[in-house]
């Protein structure tokens, strides 16, 4: 039972002027709730913001260094060797790689600009420039402001990290190395700075959008949670006020016949019982909350036994897969050069040889020796040379056809096969390859170094073997070098 002595008339007119009239609890609790559902929609909105902008820029990024990859494998390096300078413009390969980049180009307006360079002693010139304009470069021109990350793209993808301003303008540019390009030629594509500024704006429009439908959203949702909760507030009131205007006796004695006395005594009675409860949940909360620890150690465990089974199945079969490619690869690769060894050029040179047999065909091949190399290795170590050993083999495959094959012959000798080749062409790759390698210095610790390089020629005979192709071979090369070295010499058949 519960006795109430209501308030004196006093002391509730008090209570009236003491009380603010403008504040009430439905503009507090609208207010609140406006706050709140604020507070949340503009964090998740400033995340989800940062998100978009964050993942708009990797796409672009992404974008730039996908289509750069795409496009450079529809490019061969190889066809454009001899674009060097303005007057190689009527060259097939220039012409082709030309309307190739400026079809690409018509077909998608955000990217500005599509070009091809290379890279020679650290200096990069322009090859093709797909530029519909009067500033388009010529091949051979020199790109004078050089960003790290174009210099990555000769080996690899690579994007700029930021707005790059050039001649042309400010871009964004992506990187990829050329097909066959051998670390020397690479495709650039650019974006313009303002189409990369026009999509952040559409994207700060678009947040701004959502900024105020989540106010909008708030204002509705904090109406309706404050009338809601003010109309359960107003009946509670109501009755409150009631007791206190004394419409009961003045010592009001709380009887369970009253609908407001009965939930006064139901409160009481569920405080107790929801004690009760609360102790009772509490219990069996923590015992779960225990058993849930205790399951996810030994899932956790089990995992991790799992996961180190699985570790060390697949380091296992890693290890043996690298062991297995590594025997191959030493089996028919030369350790220094990474040619083919001179047991793995005799097997195809043998196969060659019974094809070119068998569909009547010429096989032709040169033996090339590096002129005085000891004198390398004496002057400047044997690591000079061996780098001078590696660069030889590097501008040999530059220069070779698809099918041409080029093996380490022992020391400093290279064995060069050339199927389905007559002589002359034979003559004219051996000149190519003895002209690139006197006329381009090798660098040693920064110090240009001159080497130059004897060959041989011979070609396949009817009736003939490939001992005897290669002792032809070697004949001429050995009257190259008696001749004075630093020439082609044709073996006689």
């Amino acid at each position: 039972m519960f006795h109430f002595v209501p308030p004196s008339p006093t002391i509730r007119e008090q209570r009236k002027q003491t009380m603010s009239p403008n504040l009430t609890i439905r503009l507090k609790l609208f207010i609140s709730h406006a706050l709140a559902v604020l507070l949340v929609s503009g964090s998740i909105g400033a995340f989800f913001y940062a998100s978009a902008l964050n993942s708009m820029q990797t796409g672009l990024k992404e974008r730039l260094q996908s289509s750069a990859a795409l496009i450079s494998q529809t490019l061969d390096a190889n066809t454009l060797r001899d674009v060097r300078c303005a007057r190689d413009i009527t060259c097939p390969g220039y012409i082709n790689a030309l309307g190739h980049l400026r079809t690409l180009q018509r077909m998608n307006s955000d990217i500005a600009f599509r070009y091809i360079m290379r890279e020679q002693g650290g200096r990069v010139f322009f090859v093709v420039d797909a530029d519909e304009t009067d500033k388009q470069a010529p091949p051979g021109k020199e790109y004078e402001k050089v960003p790290p990350t174009m210099m990555q793209g000769f080996t690899g993808l690579s994007v700029d990290q930021g707005i790059t301003t050039d001649e042309w303008g400010g871009f964004l540019s992506g990187y990829a190395p050329l097909k066959n390009g051998m670390g020397e030629y690479l495709l650039g594509i650019d974006m313009r700075t303002d189409q990369v500024q026009e999509k952040f704006n559409n994207l700060r429009i678009a947040g701004l959008f959502s900024l105020l439908f989540s106010v909008m959203l708030a204002l509705l949702l904090a109406k309706h949670l404050s009338s809601r909760f003010m109309s359960r507030i107003s009946a509670a009131i109501v009755r409150c006020n009631d007791i206190a205007c004394g419409k009961l006796n003045e010592k009001i004695i709380v009887h369970s016949n009253d609908e407001f006395d009965q939930l006064l005594l139901a409160i009481n009675d569920m405080s107790g019982a929801l004690t009760q409860a609360e102790g009772e949940r509490q219990k069996a909360f923590d015992e779960l909350n225990q058993a849930k620890k205790e399951l996810e150690i030994r899932v956790t465990q089990r995992t991790a036994d799992l996961k180190e089974v699985n570790n060390r199945l697949s380091e296992e079969i890693a290890q043996r897969m690298v062991a297995q490619n590594a025997l191959q690869e030493a089996a028919s690769t030369d350790y220094l050069t990474r040619l083919m060894n001179r047991r793995a050029i005799l097997d195809r040179l043998g196969y060659e040889f019974l094809h070119n047999v068998r569909n009547q065909t010429i096989l032709t091949v040169l033996l090339l020796d590096l002129d005085h190399f000891k004198r390398v290795n004496d002057n400047h170590g044997h690591d000079a040379g061996d780098n001078v050993l590696i660069e030889t083999a590097v501008r040999m495959k530059s220069m070779l056809r698809t099918p041409d094959m080029v093996a380490r012959w022992g020391g400093e000798e290279f064995l060069i096969v050339l199927p389905s080749t007559p002589l002359e062409g034979a003559l004219l790759a051996a000149e190519k390859i003895r002209s690139r390698i006197a006329d381009t210095p090798f660098y040693i610790n920064g110090q240009a170094l001159r080497i130059t390089a004897s060959l041989g020629v011979a070609q396949s005979v009817a009736g003939g073997s490939v001992e005897n192709l290669l002792t032809r071979v070697d004949k001429a090369l050995y009257a190259a070098k008696t001749h004075g070295r630093d020439r082609v010499e044709v073996a006689i058949e």
